[in-house]
């Protein structure tokens, strides 16, 4: 089904990786989606899998797609995927999704590519910086507009944010976000779980914009439900 086909509110479900994200998007949905009710469901073994392989695998994708497939049977009527670094496993699954299913980074590329033509990419993810890359590549095609995309990663954050060190993690983030300033027209975080670290640095940084994926995303879902 299109997303753009108006879809009567009912339950939507958050296909989730990283279980500290879910409360977040908990209160993103009662504040852009009042009408929907959401549920969630968590496998951190399809991220932990892709960081061990190093890229996207077919098992990884086909499991995704059997998780999309049990949303739907448990009654949502839409499907959000919460994971950037699994995007492209989202786009080969919309084909076959009887609802509206979407990528949480999808706004967020739509809107990176309104801002400025040097679009800076940043993750602690090598796994996520291609799908991010891509898509903000296919979503300039798509608006007419040339764009170049300058990707990053900030080496060393995830493990940090993986030992509990939650500060270390950010700083690190920061200071990638300060490098990347220097050479672009707009910043986008290509992993939600970054999006904290943009406070640190935030009054330094203007009027660069810093995109994160959760609130864009959510709002663009948002109006696509409502279309």
């Amino acid at each position: 089904m299109s997303p753009q086909t108006h879809v009567k509110p009912g339950q939507i479900a958050m296909i989730h990786t990283v279980s500290g994200l879910i409360p977040a998007f908990d209160a993103l949905t009662k504040t852009h989606l009042p009408q929907w009710q959401g549920f969630n469901m968590l496998d951190e073994s399809l991220l932990r899998g892709t960081i061990r392989d190093g890229e996207l695998s077919q098992v990884t994708m086909w499991r995704l797609a059997q998780m999309i497939r049990s949303a739907v049977d448990a009654g949502a009527s839409a499907v959000v995927v919460t994971c950037s670094s699994l995007g492209p496993a989202v786009d080969a699954a919309k084909a076959f999704c009887p609802v509206p299913l979407f990528r949480i980074d999808e706004g967020m590329a739509r809107a990176a590519v309104e801002r400025g033509p040097r679009i800076g990419v940043l993750a602690t993810l090598s796994t996520t910086l291609h799908p991010t890359s891509d898509l903000i590549a296919r979503s300039a095609a798509r608006a007419n507009r040339d764009c170049s995309v300058i990707a990053q990663v900030a080496e060393g954050a995830f493990h940090k944010l993986s030992a509990g060190d939650t500060a270390g993690h950010d700083e690190m983030v920061a200071q990638s976000l300060r490098d990347l300033a220097r050479k672009t027209d707009v910043i986008v975080l290509a992993q939600a779980s970054m999006a904290r670290a943009v406070a640190l640095v935030q009054d330094a940084l203007a009027p660069l914009p810093v995109l994160t994926s959760p609130e864009i995303g959510i709002q663009f879902i948002a109006t696509q439900l409502s279309a």
